[in-house]
């Protein structure tokens, strides 16, 4: 009787114990799924100003119709992308990211080509939606990071022994982070020549 109460003593503990570890990462994974709520809220913030950026510059302007036509294609593309926090694979983000960089291009050559247009760069609805643009790309950057704060805390214990024991019980994996897009690497050309 007395080696059954010390083996479920050594149970109880153990059991204790792994609840514990389990409660720890709990908050843990919660914080990465709230931060990657907070990146998908950015990028829907973008993706709802774009439709009335595109209004405003069609409007005021006999427009390049190719460059409206890749800035909406690619909105398209880039919300149809949907990745559940539960489900982030290292493959998916750089899906998810790929199409968010694609409409990244579009604008940046939407906001290029505007420059060419005075009556645009003096319309207030036009300059309130590249205000607004702006500060959601500032919002997203900041969301990025923080994210990537959060999976590097969260990757750092799910990875410690012998915690990491405790999260493959339980499925909890290391989750991916935003990598810097390959485009970035290479520096923009500047063009100070006046075209006629």
């Amino acid at each position: 009787m007395k080696n059954v109460l010390i083996v479920l003593g050594i149970i109880a503990v153990f059991a204790f114990w792994v609840m514990s570890k389990y409660n720890g990462l709990v908050p843990l994974d919660e914080n990465v799924k709230k931060t990657w709520a907070e990146v998908q809220n950015q990028y829907q913030r973008r993706a709802d100003l774009i439709p009335n950026l595109v209004n405003t510059v069609k409007g005021a302007a006999n427009f390049e119709q190719k460059t409206l036509t890749d800035v909406i294609e690619a909105r398209a593309k880039a919300t149809q992308m949907n990745v559940n926090a539960n489900d982030l694979t290292p493959e998916k983000l750089k899906e998810f990211q790929a199409a968010q960089g694609q409409l990244s291009q579009a604008l940046g050559r939407l906001m290029m080509i505007t420059e060419n247009y005075p009556q645009l760069k003096a319309n207030q609805n036009f300059l309130d939606l590249q205000t607004q643009l702006e500060g959601t790309e500032n919002r997203t950057t900041v969301a990025r990071k923080d994210y990537n704060n959060s999976v590097e805390i969260y990757n750092s214990s799910v990875r410690k022994f012998p915690v990491n024991m405790i999260a493959g019980m339980f499925d909890l994996k290391v989750r991916p982070t935003f990598e810097a897009d390959q485009a970035a690497q290479k520096a923009p050309t500047v063009d100070f020549e006046q075209k006629k």
